[in-house]
């Protein structure tokens, strides 16, 4: 039987140090993959002066698997974001990004366990009428959804929450004032949410979901809403548990998926050894969930949240005073 090919794509600043860790820990609990390196961000585009390379982009397509690091986009006009173009490219519509309580963290909050569903290629991220008026004094953008897309992420959602065996589904919008996108967005998802009759289903607007969150985030399980609207939310809901460095990432489609650590690059501590690397970890157990490969999984979970727990060769933001490659050691001693 031929093994599993990923494509992984390091990415830039932290990015190879923390894939590396992620690499090791799936190898030590005996996931048998064959990685394909690809190249994307500052680092493809200083080794070939270009920020996606199609070679990158065929490794993607082919292999169907993608694990990433961070990327950076170069601060400028003529760049638009990486992560939204492979999102795009590859109609990767549906974001999902789980947060769940550490022992051990410094987060303010325990036992959270909220799952954020983005819908990943519409919204204000479509990227139609974007123009600044002549005088610099009037800018534009257009904001498009449409039913299709609306179905497509609602469903995933509820499917989602079916398949975790959850309770709820949050629809959060905006519907009170943008009447039409994000009007048709609840509009389609109350529909969708018809076909559920096993699960609790509530409409919340999205200012007044941020304040419940922060009040009582025990009361949410799966949240489902908008590009923009999930762009900020599954970072608050990060905020929960402690900060980006402990929420992955996975942008799936029909065809392909790529599973990410979802901060920043950290140029200024890159190849200092000091970035913890549990997010792209955690995003690793994702892709392994997504592949059938449970037990693997839980494996690698388990072992994470024991380092954690115990304090046992933590990073620096996780109240320790080791690095990335003594927390990468911990996690593999439990995998021993």
């Amino acid at each position: 039987m031929s093994k599993r090919t990923i494509t992984v794509i390091p990415g830039d600043g932290i990015g190879p140090s923390i894939i590396d860790s992620a690499l090791k820990i799936l190898d030590k609990a005996g996931c048998d993959f064959e990685y394909e390196f690809a190249d994307a961000g500052l680092t493809a585009l200083e080794k070939h002066g270009e920020l996606l390379p199609q070679r990158t982009l065929d490794l993607i397509e082919k292999n169907r698997i993608t694990l990433k690091g961070p990327l950076t986009t170069p601060v400028g006009e003529g760049f638009t974001s990486i992560n939204v173009t492979l999102r795009k490219k590859f109609s990767l519509y549906a974001n999902v990004r789980p947060v769940n309580s550490f022992k051990g963290t410094q987060a303010r909050y325990e036992n959270i366990d909220i799952i954020t569903v983005r819908e990943n290629t519409e919204g204000m991220y479509s990227g139609y009428g974007q123009k600044v008026s002549d005088d610099g004094s009037t800018a534009e953008a257009t904001s498009i959804i449409t039913r299709q897309g609306a179905e497509q992420i609602t469903t995933f959602a509820y499917e989602l929450a079916r398949k975790e065996g959850r309770k709820k589904v949050t629809i959060v919008h905006k519907a009170n004032i943008m009447k039409s996108t994000s009007g048709l967005f609840l509009k389609v998802a109350r529909e969708v949410s018809q076909r559920y009759p096993d699960i609790t289903t509530e409409e919340m607007i999205v200012d007044a979901t941020c304040m419940k969150l922060v009040m009582n985030p025990e009361n949410f399980d799966v949240i489902v809403t908008t590009n923009l609207f999930g762009d900020i939310l599954s970072d608050l809901c990060a905020g929960l548990v402690g900060g980006l460095g402990m929420a992955p990432g996975a942008n799936i489609g029909a065809s392909a998926a790529i599973f990410e650590a979802v901060h920043g690059s950290a140029p200024d501590i890159a190849g200092k050894n000091l970035a913890n690397p549990t997010s792209v970890i955690l995003a690793s157990v994702q892709m392994l969930e997504y592949l059938g490969m449970a037990d693997k999984a839980a494996a690698i979970r388990n072992a994470v949240a024991a380092v954690i727990e115990e304090g046992d060769r933590t990073t620096r933001d996780l109240g320790g005073t080791h690095g990335t490659t003594d927390f990468t050691q911990a996690v593999l001693d439990r995998l021993a």
